[in-house]
């Protein structure tokens, strides 16, 4: 019960730490950490150990991915590929379904590029549309919003599935797989979410300034814009098909070729290669150290270093023995998944990050995987999505992507509150649900 209680009080102080005295979460995890590691009773030799392993061994494994998918989505947005994705879907898809349409070019664009950016290319688009539709605008919105959320939190290589699948071993191909299916099964009802209740909200969409998506004059094509995102994807989920013990494509040289191109950092790498073929013309500036690539460092560095120390607290929990004191009763296939749930759930809707929450009860929960029975493969993936499907909620005032969505708008707050915040909670509750049925078949 000790143990159990400085658990408690770690986890406090992080918390706290970060919406109170908004400290950084990489010092507020990796302070939390060292103090568990001296309250539960730890050797300083096993503290430095676990600070050294947790740090290192996270980082060695993921820190890459998450660096060449920032690379990607920094690319795609600065030369406009994601906004010609955005045209493409909208005009295949067409006016007259626009919520669909925000609600599947949000989703789309939200695996590569960060959810905050996502939702500020196309909300010019989204007032758009909804004026010429005469479409209740707070609907158009609110379906793009939990698009956008959706895959933000399921489906890598979005940095914080990414570090979540990393940390837990789980195989990131079928993460891939089970993540898009996930997601978009959950979206189902938040779509009629946003056409039936967030329609009620007042909102008027303000065109009193002209916003820019993008400083390109020649945009990318579809296809060429289009490929950085779904190469990688593809092959990272033909790999992992070829590893399975059936070995469906043989024993080969082709597929061992597979295997190694659809390893996520290999596929990663070409599709960082292939963004590089969206500027109109690649200039050296935009690979250095001031250029696209360095802001692109820049960005992800912070993720690197937040997964880092959540690494640390999860090798500092490991290390500690505190598998040995969770109930067996709380063991026991997919049942179990509700707890890394609700723990994202809490720490989403406590801090705001949903890639810290992700990151964190991913590291608390990696060393509690055979005491919670989901050391299978097949229950480590859905380990990571059931902590993903917890990090999408609540959205809310502590959330920067919740200011700029009514900012943006001209949402006020409780207006945020009646159809943001509340439709990432029915997404949340909607994806648990379709995981618990999922696992409950296979």
């Amino acid at each position: 019960m000790l143990t159990l209680l400085i658990v408690l009080l770690a986890l406090a102080f992080i918390i706290v730490a970060i919406i109170k005295f908004e400290i950084h979460p990489f010092l507020a995890l990796f302070v939390g950490a060292i103090a568990y590691g001296l309250l539960s009773g730890m050797s300083a030799e096993l503290i430095l150990k676990s600070i050294s392993d947790g740090f290192g061994g996270v980082l060695g494994r993921i820190g890459l991915l998450i660096i060449l998918g920032v690379i990607i989505g920094t690319f795609l947005e600065k030369t406009g590929g994601a906004f010609v994705i955005a045209q493409k879907i909208l005009r295949y898809i067409g006016e007259k379904s626009v919520m669909l349409a925000m609600m599947l070019t949000g989703w789309v664009l939200s695996i590569p590029v960060f959810g905050d950016s996502t939702f500020i290319m196309l909300n010019p688009i989204n007032k758009s549309l909804s004026f010429k539709g005469k479409l209740p605008f707070a609907a158009t919105t609110i379906a793009l919003t939990l698009g956008v959320t959706a895959s933000h939190s399921l489906v890598p290589p979005t940095p914080g599935p990414i570090a979540a699948a990393g940390i837990l071993g789980a195989d990131l191909g079928l993460v891939i797989f089970w993540g898009i299916i996930v997601s978009l099964i959950a979206l189902i009802p938040c779509f009629f979410f946003a056409k039936y209740y967030a329609s009620r909200i007042d909102l008027v969409p303000q065109f009193a300034e002209v916003e820019k998506t993008t400083e390109v004059k020649k945009y990318p094509s579809f296809g060429k814009s289009f490929l950085p995102i779904i190469v990688p994807l593809l092959l990272i989920v033909l790999a992992s098909i070829a590893s399975y013990p059936t070995h469906p494509f043989g024993e080969n040289a082709f597929a061992s070729i597979i295997i190694f191109i659809g390893n996520p950092l290999i596929a990663l790498l070409l599709g960082t290669f292939l963004s590089f073929m969206l500027p109109e013309k690649l200039d050296k500036t935009l690979l250095s150290s001031t250029g696209w690539f360095g802001e692109a460092i820049i960005i992800a560095a912070p993720v690197v270093f937040i997964t880092g120390a959540g690494g640390v607290f999860g090798a500092m929990l490991q290390n500690s023995g505190i598998a040995d004191l969770v109930s067996g009763n709380v063991a026991g296939g997919n049942w179990s998944l509700l707890l890394p749930f609700f723990m994202a759930l809490a720490l989403k809707t406590a801090q705001g990050s949903s890639t810290v929450a992700l990151v964190t009860t991913a590291s608390i929960v990696a060393p509690l995987l055979p005491t919670l029975g989901l050391d299978t493969p097949i229950l480590k993936v859905f380990t990571v999505l059931a902590i993903g499907a917890g990090a999408t909620a609540v959205s809310h005032a502590n959330d920067s992507f919740f200011w700029a969505m009514t900012q943006l708008t001209g949402m006020n707050i409780k207006q945020g509150y009646q159809s943001h915040s509340v439709g990432t909670l029915l997404l949340a509750c909607t994806a648990i649900v379709t995981i618990y049925v999922i696992t409950s078949f296979i």
